[in-house]
């Protein structure tokens, strides 16, 4: 059976069956699609042998990107996760394939988590020029990723219905379609009232562009949703202005939020619920950021002899 055929079968699978999200179904197809280019439009699920996978990772790392000369290890193991994916559905349906087990991940060193202190989230925050209604809007979607722990796509997502104010409380839908309840503070639920106090318009996204142009409204004529890349760009711009010299990405912001919640005692399972991690190892990254803090603690607490 040729391999593009069955890969078709697999993101339909993907789709109708498992309801995975447009992006991840994507992704699952560009990588795919890159065994392909490496083997060539005649390859079936057949050739795919521990030696074909073999030299495809040595390709892929020489591959290469715009950032740097070779592909990062972890870029490479989605590629092969991918594969793992698809060899798992040719398994369930009978089609003669190389066992997922077979493919090894490679080891990747664990990135180092990035997160702001209380002084830079306090110069980050008081950037935005609150008098115009887009500074605002930019200060509540400061407060909120800091609040919340939302990932910058949950929170692109965003309806005005969507989130009760008033409770301080919502569901949104994360990775791998998984539902979980979201909680923000008073200063961020009072920021987004402010921000929505000040809007006239009827749009629906809770966070829109406020420029009235073409460009900037969808086919009806009404303000566009923000993007990701929008929101990554102001905050990256943000902490600029605040003189934060570190890399800021919205995603700082959830690592912020984690960490906050290790540093005043919150267990690692309660934190990995608000992040929606579906394992905990994911969550663990957070937990040498607080080494220092448990040290304090436990020179300060524990029993000592005199």
């Amino acid at each position: 059976m040729l391999f593009s055929k069955a890969k078709t079968d697999f993101l339909e699978y993907l789709e109708i069956e498992q309801n995975r999200s447009q992006k991840t179904i994507e992704n699952y197809d560009h990588y795919l699609n890159r065994l392909i280019d490496f083997a060539g439009n005649e390859l079936t699920v057949a050739d795919i042998t521990p030696e074909l996978i073999r030299k495809w990772r040595l390709w892929l790392n020489r591959l290469g990107s715009d950032r740097a000369d070779e592909l990062d290890k972890s870029t490479s193991n989605y590629h092969l996760i991918a594969l793992r994916g698809f060899l798992k559905f040719c398994a369930k349906r009978d089609i003669p394939a190389l066992t997922a087990d077979k493919i090894e991940l490679a080891r990747v060193r664990r990135k180092q988590v990035t997160f702001l202190n209380e002084d830079e989230l306090e110069r980050l925050f008081a950037q935005p020029d609150v008098v115009k209604l887009a500074g605002l809007r930019d200060r509540a979607i400061l407060e909120l990723l800091f609040s919340s722990g939302l990932r910058v796509s949950e929170l692109v997502s965003l309806d005005k219905g969507h989130i009760n104010l008033k409770r301080r409380e919502f569901m949104v839908r994360g990775k791998g379609q998984k539902d979980r309840p979201i909680f923000i503070s008073e200063e961020a639920a009072d920021w987004i009232q402010r921000y929505l106090d000040k809007r006239e318009d009827n749009a629906t996204p809770l966070f829109i562009r406020h420029q009235k142009s073409k460009k900037h409204t969808d086919q009806t004529g009404n303000y566009s949703r923000l993007t990701a890349r929008s929101i990554q760009r102001l905050v990256a711009r943000y902490a600029l202005l605040a003189g934060i010299t570190k890399a800021v990405h919205p995603h700082t912001l959830r690592h912020s939020f984690a960490t906050d919640l290790l540093m005043n005692g919150a267990d690692l399972r309660s934190v990995q619920a608000m992040l929606g991690h579906s394992n905990i190892s994911t969550t663990q990254i957070y937990t040498h950021v607080t080494d220092p803090h448990l040290k304090a603690v436990h020179e300060k607490f524990h029993h000592k002899t005199t």
